[in-house]
């Protein structure tokens, strides 16, 4: 008996002794969205993968990008054409690499070309929106800012992600908070459909550097919609140039 009581009284007080476990740093959205953005400004630069799954349209896309208190400069490959595309963001300005088989076509004859979602050159007029929307979507401030204006966090869970420690939050984005600065591409007719909410989900590591963005439309585009974004080597190095100015037409 009295043995017993001893090994009881051992796991009372490990009990006791143990650490909660740690909650997620925060419960308010905006809160969130500050502290990943000065965290995304302070480490300088990153690698990022996307996918993009719309119905049956898939494509990838890879690159690197620089993070500052100017803006975001970027470079990266994508499918999103079916063949690879390169698209640099530099100074506000997007560049893309035109197809060797469609230049003719631009008009140029050479090989990059600034795109601008309301361009009048034929390759901006078909392209130039959802170009400038991808690579807005590659930029953690752009869905940051929306998190900041319009989100509520509903979830929240201390997790790993490939290994890696991590904060896992769930946001609702209430997209007539939103008003016309809707993300990727949706309609502005969107935020009248299914309560007008669609989820973000977004994970943090241990200093709130983003690990992935998780965008899902299907709620409002009511079918298969996800935007899913990667960072990896946080601090790392990256080359982030515009394209020669003799190159481009």
């Amino acid at each position: 008996m009295r043995k017993a009581a001893v090994v009881l009284l051992f796991v009372l007080l490990a009990g006791a002794c143990s650490d909660p476990p740690r909650r997620p740093a925060f419960d308010d959205a905006r809160a969130l969205a500050d502290a990943a953005t000065t965290a995304t400004t302070s480490g300088g630069s990153a690698k990022f993968g996307t996918d993009v799954a719309v119905g049956s349209v898939r494509s990838k896309g890879q690159g690197q990008a620089r993070f500052g208190a100017a803006g975001t400069a970027q470079v990266m490959t994508t499918d999103f054409l079916g063949e690879p595309v390169e698209l640099r963001l530099v100074a506000g300005k997007l560049y893309a690499k035109v197809p060797e088989g469609a230049r003719d076509e631009v008009g140029t004859g050479k090989p990059w070309v600034a795109v601008a979602a309301d361009g009048t050159d034929p390759f901006s007029q078909v392209l130039g929106a959802s170009l400038t929307q991808l690579a807005a979507q590659n930029d953690p401030a752009h869905t940051l800012g929306e998190i900041r204006t319009a989100g509520t966090i509903v979830a929240a869970e201390r997790t790993d992600l490939s290994g890696v420690a991590a904060e896992h939050y769930r946001v609702d984005l209430d997209l007539a908070r939103l008003g016309t600065d809707l993300p990727a591409g949706l309609p502005a007719d969107a935020a009248g459909r299914v309560g007008g909410k669609f989820p973000v989900e977004l994970w943090l590591d241990e200093t709130h550097r983003p690990l992935q963005i998780v965008l899902d439309l299907s709620p409002i585009l009511q079918g298969e919609a996800r935007i899913t974004t990667r960072y990896t080597d946080w601090g790392t190095p990256v080359d982030v140039q515009p394209p020669p100015a003799d190159e481009v037409g």
